[in-house]
C-alpha cells in the first residue's frame, strides 16, 4: 500500500443536489455512512457507492454528526430534537429527547456511557444501551464538540475554552471541568485527540469581529499546555487524526486543500493535496486504517482519496469484516384476475405494527350529552308566585323586563370582504368590519387590521373596499410589515421621494441597496413593501413587542444607510442654494440625504478644572428627544412645551468624567452642541423616545390643547449664545404606536399629504395610514393624543423657508433608454444558442401607445403558513411568497411582431424553496450566474427595464397580468394594460378561461404541453389580442365568445390531449380557428459570446 493519497471516483448521494453534512466510516464493515441536508442517514457500500440502508434522524434539518460502532450507528440532527442509536439494518434501538436542543455528543461508539451537551449549557451522561440519562452537570458555556481520550472526556465550548472532564466522577469542579485552557478567542470549531495530543481549530477576534483562526493549536493532555501551533493560511475548517500515524493529522480547508502534518517532526515536508470540486467541503472522515479519506461537499458529492493501489480489493475497514445488512425486500403483490364477482377482501391487509383505525377504543364510544342545570328562579318571582292546578304563575317584575329568555353571546368574528363573492355583513359600514373590536377605548380607525384569505389567495381580498381615497395603503401579509408606516412617511416627504426616484436612474453598483428599493416602491391603488423590507432580517415577532422602540431603531438604521448609499462623493449635487457670500467653488457637497436631514454642528467640550475647551465636529441625521427632569425648587423650571424640549434635545448638554489632556486631572467635562439657526436642516427627523409614563404624560391633551403643534420656531445657539434668528418648521408626518390591553400593539402613520394641500373636498390634507386602510382625518385628530393607547414614535418637520429653495436640477431624473439596447447578462456560461431575444435598435425604442406582450415566471421563496384547527377547518396565516424568476417582453407590432427584446432570467441571492418547474420552466442552476446557460440579469436591472417601458407609455398585453404585476410589485396604470383574461370573459358565466384553453380554441395551438415558457405564453396572448380585433371588425366576437364557453363545458375548459403523433385527439365542433400570421424568426451567430453586465458609459 502506498504512503501518499490519490483521488478516486467520487460517490454521489442522489440525483438531487444537497449538501453532505456528516460522514463516518464503519469500523467493521465496508460501509461509509453519510448524512444529508434533509436529515437522512444512508449507508454506501464499497468504493462504488452502492446505496443501502437509510433512516431519518428526526426533524427536517441536516444531519449534524454520525458515529458508527461495531453493531450500531449513532446520529444527531441539526434540529436537535434528540440523539438516537440505530441498528445497521435501519431499526431504531433508542431515541433520547431533551426539553432543550442537543448540540453534540461524544465519539464513544463502544462505551457504556455517551456524553451529550445541550443548548441550556448542560452536560448529560446517557446510558448507551438504554438511552436514559444517568446524570447531568451544568457548564459555563454551550459545548459544541466532545471527544473521548484514553483518560478524559474533552469538550470544546462556544466561549473558546478547552476543558477536560472525568466521566467517572459524580460531579465536576467549579468552572465546568477538571482543568481548562483558553484555546481560541471566540469559539472552538474542531476538536481531535490521539494519545496525549489534543488538536483544536476555532475562531479568533480581530477589530471586535470573529474571523477563522489560521492556526491549528496542539496541547499536551497531561499539562494542558501549548506544545506548538501549525499554520494553515487557507483557513482550517476540519481537522482529523490519521489512525495509523498517531502523531499525524490532516488539516482541511473549505476549498478542498488538504495538508497532512506530523506534529512531532514539523520541519519535515508535509503532504499537500487539492480536491477537484465545484463547491465547498461540508464534512470529512478518515477510515479506521487511514487507507481512505472521504470529503462531502455542498453539491451532494463524496470525494474519496485512497492509499490503496487496488481500491476494489481493499474495503473501507481494511479487512473482510461483518457482512453489510440490506433492507428487507417487500414481497411482490399477488396477481389478481379482476372480474365483477371478485370480492374486495381478495386484496388482503398489508403488514402493520400499529392498531388499525377500525380498532375502536373506549375514547371513541359516545357519551351521554350533559346539559347545564336550569337557572334558578329569581326570588322576586317566588315571593309573588301563585298556584292553580299544579301550575305556578307570577307577574314579571319591572326590573326583569327585557332580560327574559336572553343568552349572552360573544361578538361575531369579522369575515373579510372578497372580490369573488358578496360581503357577509351588508349592514356594516366600509371601515368597521376590518377592525378588531376587543378594546372599545381605541377608535375604530386606529385598531389593528388583518388581511383575510379566501381560497383564491390574497389577490381576492377587496382592498379597494377599505380605502376610498386615491392614496395607497400597504399590505400586512409580508414579513416585517411593521415598517409600513416608515415607508409611507418617506414617500410623502417630497424631497426624500425625489431623491429615491432619482437614485434608481443611476448605475448603482450595489445588489442590495435600500435607496434603490425605496425608489421602486411606487404607490398606486395598492402596493407592497416587500421590495424595501426584504433586505431586513426575516423573523416572527412575539406578542409583547415594543414597536415604538423597534421602529425608532429601524428609522436610524434606514436613514444612515440611505445617506451612505446615495453618496456619490465628490460628485454630489448641491441641493441647497448658498448666498454669494458663503459660496465657495472648492467646497464639496455632502450626500443628498445628509443635506436634507443632516444636523451639522460642533460639540464644545470644557474641562471643569482648567477650563480648557476642545472642539469636535458632530453630524447626526436624527434627533432623539430627551425630556427634562424636575430639579430643585430654587432652579428655574425647564421648558415643557414641544418646541422647548426639541431645542433642549438639539443643543443637548452632557456631563461626563475623563482625564484632561491639558491639566492631567480626572475631572468632570461639560459637552454642549453649537449650531446656528441658519444651518438647521430642511427636514427634522425626530425619535420621540417615550420610555415611561412621565414622558407620555407630557404628550397627552390637556383641556383640548395638543402638545404637538402644527408649526414651531427653533432658535439655534453659537458658542453658548442664543442665535437671534428664528427658523420656522411645519409638521409633515408622524408615526404612533397603538397599544391595546388584550391585543399586540401596532404602528400607524399619520401624514399631511402634500398633493392634498389645495383640495377643498377633504376635511384636511391629513390622512391616517393604518396598513391597507386609509382614511381622511382632521388636523386636530392628527395631532391629538387623547389617551395612553396612542404613543408617539417618530415625527417629521419640514423647514418652511427652504421648501421652495431646494434645487433638484442636479439630480438625474431619467432612466438610460439604451438599457433596452444592450446586453445586461451576468451569466458566465451562457449558451448563445438559447438566446431567443433581439435587443431593440435605437429607432425601435418604444413611444406612447407602443404595444408589447409580456409574461413572467416565478419561483417559490416561502411556503404558505396554515393553521389547522381541531374542527377540521384551516386558516391561512401567511400566504406563499413568490419571486420573479423570468420575464419576457415581445414586440407587439411592426415587422418584427412577436420577436422578444427582453428575455431575462432573474438572479436572486435568497434561498429558493421550490423552482415550480412544471409551471415556470425554471430548473435548478438556471438562476445561478456560475452555471446558468441563459441570460441572467439582476432583479434591480429588470425593474429598471420594466419601469422604463411603463414611463414611456407602452401598452402591455398579457394573460392574468394583474397577478403578475402584483407579484413583480410594479404599478402599471390600468389604461396601459390589456389583459386577455378580461377580453375573453362573460360576466354572466363567472368563469375566467386559461391561456392554454383559449390558445387551443381560438388559435388552434396546443401550448404548455410540457412546461411553461414565458415567450410562448406572451406570444399566445398577443395573438389572442389580434384575433379579438379581427373578430370585432367582423362583428362575430360575441358569437365566438358564446361558442367558447359552450365548447369549454364539453371539455371541462381544458384542451383535449395530444395523440402519439402530436396531433389533437379531438376536433372542435365549433367554427374554425383564427388564422395565425407567420412570426419572424431571429437567428444569432454561433460565435456570440456571453456578455458581462458592464454598462456602456
Amino acid at each position: 500500500m502506498a504512503t501518499s493519497y490519490r483521488q478516486i471516483a467520487p460517490i454521489t448521494l442522489s440525483e438531487f443536489s444537497q449538501p453532505v453534512t456528516a460522514l463516518s466510516f464503519d469500523p467493521v464493515s465496508d460501509i461509509l455512512w453519510a448524512g444529508s441536508n434533509s436529515g437522512v442517514v444512508a449507508g454506501y457500500y464499497g468504493t462504488r457507492g452502492t446505496r443501502g440502508v437509510s433512516f431519518p434522524v428526526g426533524g427536517s434539518l441536516a444531519v449534524k454528526k454520525i458515529v458508527a460502532g461495531e453493531n450500531h450507528v449513532r446520529a444527531l440532527g441539526v434540529s436537535g430534537e434528540g440523539l438516537g442509536t440505530w441498528a445497521k439494518g435501519g431499526m431504531n434501538k433508542w431515541f433520547f429527547r431533551h426539553p432543550s436542543n442537543i448540540a453534540t455528543f461524544s465519539n464513544t461508539p463502544n462505551s457504556n456511557v455517551v456524553a451529550a451537551s445541550t443548548a441550556d449549557m448542560e452536560l448529560l451522561y446517557i446510558n448507551s444501551m438504554t438511552g436514559t440519562a444517568i446524570r447531568q452537570t451544568t457548564m459555563p458555556s454551550v459545548i459544541t464538540h466532545l471527544q473521548s481520550s484514553h483518560s478524559f472526556l474533552l469538550s470544546g465550548a462556544s466561549d473558546g475554552y478547552l476543558r477536560t472532564h472525568d466521566m467517572r466522577a459524580s460531579s465536576n469542579r467549579p468552572g465546568g471541568g477538571e482543568s481548562s485552557v483558553k484555546a481560541h478567542s471566540i469559539g472552538i470549531q474542531g476538536l481531535e485527540t490521539t494519545g496525549n495530543f489534543v488538536f483544536t481549530i476555532g475562531l479568533g477576534e480581530r477589530q471586535g469581529r470573529p474571523y477563522p483562526d489560521p492556526l491549528v493549536k496542539v496541547y499536551d493532555l497531561r499539562t494542558m499546555g501549548v506544545l506548538s501551533t501549525i499554520p494553515f493560511s487557507s483557513g482550517p475548517a476540519f481537522v482529523h487524526v490519521l489512525p495509523k500515524r498517531p502523531s499525524t493529522i490532516a488539516v482541511i480547508s473549505n476549498q478542498g486543500l488538504i495538508n497532512i502534518v506530523d506534529v512531532l517532526n514539523p520541519a519535515a515536508a508535509g503532504e499537500f493535496y487539492q480536491l477537484d470540486l465545484t463547491s465547498y467541503i461540508t464534512s470529512c472522515s478518515v477510515s479506521a486504517t487511514a487507507a481512505y479519506m472521504a470529503f462531502g461537499d455542498a453539491d451532494g458529492i463524496i470525494h474519496l482519496m485512497s492509499q490503496a493501489e487496488d481500491v476494489v480489493g481493499v474495503p473501507f475497514n481494511g479487512f473482510d469484516g461483518q457482512p453489510a445488512e440490506w433492507a428487507d425486500t417487500p414481497a411482490p403483490l399477488p396477481e389478481i384476475d379482476w372480474t365483477d364477482a371478485t370480492p374486495l377482501n381478495t386484496v388482503g391487509l398489508p403488514f402493520y405494527d400499529t392498531p388499525l383505525l377500525s380498532a375502536w377504543t373506549p375514547q371513541f364510544v359516545p357519551t351521554p350529552v350533559v346539559y347545564l342545570p336550569p337557572p334558578k328562579i329569581p326570588p322576586q318571582l317566588l315571593n309573588t308566585m301563585k298556584m292553580k292546578d299544579n301550575v305556578a304563575y307570577a307577574a314579571l317584575p319591572r326590573e326583569l323586563k327585557g332580560r327574559r329568555n336572553t343568552v349572552a353571546v360573544d361578538s361575531q368574528k369579522y369575515v373579510g370582504r372578497f372580490r369573488s363573492g358578496k360581503f357577509r355583513k351588508a349592514d356594516l359600514d366600509a371601515v368597521a368590519p376590518t377592525f378588531d373590536s376587543s378594546d372599545s377605548e381605541i377608535p375604530a380607525m386606529y385598531r389593528r387590521v388583518e388581511i383575510e384569505y379566501s381560497k383564491f389567495g390574497v389577490e381576492d381580498f377587496d382592498f379597494g373596499f377599505y380605502n376610498k381615497t386615491e392614496y395607497s395603503g400597504l399590505e400586512t401579509h409580508i414579513l416585517n410589515s411593521y415598517t409600513n408606516p416608515v415607508l409611507q412617511v418617506m414617500h410623502y416627504s417630497l424631497p426624500i421621494r425625489t431623491l429615491a426616484k432619482s437614485h434608481i436612474t443611476t448605475n448603482c453598483p450595489r445588489e442590495h441597496c435600500l435607496l434603490c428599493e425605496l425608489g421602486f416602491v411606487v404607490l398606486g391603488v395598492l402596493a407592497q413593501a416587500s421590495n424595501a423590507i426584504e433586505l431586513i432580517d426575516y423573523g416572527r415577532e412575539g406578542a409583547e413587542v415594543d414597536y415604538a422602540h423597534k421602529i425608532q431603531i429601524f428609522h436610524r438604521f434606514l436613514i444612515d444607510h440611505l445617506s451612505s448609499e446615495g453618496n456619490s462623493f465628490p460628485n454630489n449635487p448641491s441641493l441647497l442654494g448658498k448666498p454669494p457670500a458663503q459660496f465657495d467653488p472648492h467646497t464639496l457637497s455632502a450626500a443628498p440625504v445628509t443635506q436634507l436631514l443632516g444636523i451639522d454642528g460642533k460639540n464644545f467640550i470644557t474641562c471643569s478644572s482648567c477650563g480648557a475647551v476642545r472642539e469636535k465636529d458632530n453630524m447626526t441625521h436624527i434627533v432623539d428627544l430627551t425630556y427634562p427632569r424636575k430639579g430643585p425648587s430654587n432652579e428655574q423650571a425647564p421648558a415643557m412645551d414641544f418646541a422647548g424640549i426639541l431645542r433642549h434635545s438639539l443643543l443637548r448638554q452632557l456631563t461626563h468624567k475623563a482625564t484632561c489632556q491639558n491639566c492631567k486631572h480626572f475631572t468632570n467635562f461639560t459637552s454642549r452642541r453649537s449650531i446656528s439657526s441658519r444651518d438647521l436642516p430642511p427636514i427634522l427627523a425626530i425619535n420621540a423616545c417615550v420610555s415611561n409614563n412621565d414622558n407620555l404624560a407630557l404628550w397627552l391633551d390637556v383641556r383640548g390643547q395638543t402638545f404637538l403643534k402644527p408649526q414651531i420656531e427653533l432658535r439655534g445657539q453659537v458658542e453658548g449664545v442664543d442665535d437671534q434668528l428664528c427658523t420656522a418648521y411645519a409638521i409633515r408626518s408622524l408615526i404612533v404606536q397603538v397599544t391595546s390591553k388584550e391585543k399586540p400593539s401596532h404602528l400607524v402613520a399619520i401624514v399631511k399629504v402634500p398633493e392634498a394641500g389645495e383640495r377643498t373636498d377633504l376635511k384636511s390634507p391629513w390622512f391616517l395610514f393604518n396598513d391597507f386602510v386609509v382614511q381622511n382625518i382632521s388636523e386636530q385628530e392628527a395631532l391629538s393624543f387623547p389617551g395612553k393607547w396612542k404613543v408617539p414614535a417618530i415625527i417629521y418637520y419640514e423647514r418652511v423657508d427652504l421648501r421652495e429653495i431646494v434645487d433638484y436640477s442636479g439630480l438625474p431624473n431619467k432612466i438610460d433608454e439604451s438599457i433596452l439596447s444592450y446586453d445586461t447578462s451576468i451569466s458566465l456560461n451562457r449558451d448563445p444558442r438559447l438566446m431567443k431575444h433581439e435587443f431593440l435598435k435605437p429607432e425601435e425604442l418604444p413611444r406612447p401607445g407602443t404595444l408589447v406582450a409580456i409574461d413572467a415566471e416565478f419561483v417559490l421563496m416561502q411556503q404558505e403558513e396554515t393553521e389547522f384547527r381541531s374542527d377540521g377547518t384551516n386558516r391561512v396565516l401567511r400566504p406563499a411568497r413568490l419571486s420573479l424568476a423570468r420575464v419576457s417582453v415581445l414586440r407587439g407590432d411592426g415587422p418584427k411582431q412577436g420577436v422578444p427584446f427582453i428575455d431575462d432570467h432573474i438572479h436572486t441571492s435568497e434561498a429558493i424553496v421550490d423552482y415550480l418547474t412544471e409551471f415556470s420552466g425554471i430548473k435548478f442552476g438556471d438562476l445561478d450566474p456560475h452555471i446558468s446557460r441563459y441570460t441572467l440579469t439582476p432583479l434591480k436591472l429588470v425593474y429598471k427595464k420594466l419601469r422604463l417601458l411603463v414611463d414611456r407609455g407602452c401598452i402591455f398585453i398579457g394573460h392574468g397580468l394583474s397577478k403578475d404585476f402584483r407579484i413583480i410589485n410594479i404599478y402599471v396604470p390600468p389604461e396601459q394594460v390589456i389583459d386577455t383574461v378580461d377580453l375573453y370573459f362573460l360576466k354572466s358565466r363567472q368563469r375566467r378561461l386559461s391561456l392554454r384553453f383559449l390558445s387551443w380554441f381560438v388559435l388552434g395551438q396546443h401550448i404548455q404541453t410540457d412546461m411553461h415558457d414565458s415567450i410562448e405564453d406572451a406570444r399566445s396572448a398577443l395573438k389572442l389580442y389580434k384575433a379579438y380585433h379581427q373578430f370585432e371588425e367582423e362583428g362575430t366576437f360575441d358569437q365566438k365568445l358564446e361558442e367558447l364557453y359552450k365548447e369549454g363545458r364539453l371539455y371541462n375548459f381544458k384542451p383535449p390531449p395530444l395523440d402519439s403523433s402530436g396531433a389533437l385527439a379531438l376536433d372542435r365542433t365549433a367554427s374554425p380557428a383564427y388564422p395565425i400570421p407567420q412570426t419572424t424568426v431571429v437567428s444569432f451567430p454561433r460565435n456570440l459570446h456571453a456578455y458581462t453586465s458592464n454598462w456602456p458609459p
